[in-house]
């Protein structure tokens, strides 16, 4: 449950501002998130306990400016909140912070390590993932912990998150005719969950190999 002392008067979403109006810099800011999000619709499909948001202010005090990070997942919190959709995810409705926060860093600094780093912590979110494309000598993909009120760097790619019972992680592969590092969800076993397109190509593979097997035996597919 999320505490803090607001003030008398709470505002709702339709009185804030729904994001900080400030354009990605980076294509990848929105690409990876949405990738993420397909990826969860397809394995979350039936269930309505969880929320991504992308570039979505979240607000914890309603005199404070929201915090938008480039991607946000919540759990045990309404899949749609009504058939408009969240305009903002205000923390005195929900009264559950984000599980996980994603930051894909662009060429200008955004406080991904100070300011943002700190209202994470405060927020109280467990898993703080950080994208930083442009390192050379240093991992791209830092996958933080909050432990005993400190964010620690986990080991590993992709690292299990039983909390959220995924995993996160990032591999080289092709998505939308570009080859290139990507980030993907994962099981425990550090198996790719594939993408919707994918899925996709696995069907129309697994269609061809009944059909071939149908011709075989005499059966016309068709």
């Amino acid at each position: 449950m999320y505490q803090y002392e607001l003030p008398r008067y709470l505002p709702t979403a339709d009185e804030l501002p729904c994001s900080d109006d400030t354009p990605v810099d980076n294509e990848l800011q929105e690409i990876i998130p949405s990738l993420l999000k397909s990826i969860l619709r397809i394995l979350w499909d039936e269930r309505m306990d969880w929320f991504f948001g992308i570039d979505m202010g979240i607000y914890t005090d309603p005199e404070r400016p929201a915090i938008v990070p480039d991607g946000f997942l919540c759990l045990n919190v309404e899949r749609h909140y009504d058939e408009q959709l969240r305009l903002s995810y205000l923390l005195w409705e929900e009264e559950i912070p984000p599980i996980l926060v994603l930051e894909v860093v662009s060429s200008k600094p955004g406080g991904e390590y100070t300011t943002k780093l700190d209202e994470y912590t405060r927020m109280g979110v467990l898993y703080y993932v950080i994208y930083n494309p442009k390192r050379r000598r240093k991992p791209t993909l830092e996958i933080y912990k909050l432990i005993q009120g400190k964010y620690e760097l986990q080991d590993g790619n992709p690292i299990w998150m039983p909390e959220i019972g995924l995993g996160i992680g990032s591999e080289r592969a092709s998505f939308d005719r570009l080859t290139r590092e990507w980030l993907y969800w994962y099981d425990e076993n550090n198996r790719r969950y594939p993408t919707p397109d994918e899925q996709i190509e696995q069907e129309r593979q697994r269609a061809e190999r009944l059909a071939a097997k149908l011709r075989a035996l005499g059966i016309d597919p068709d």
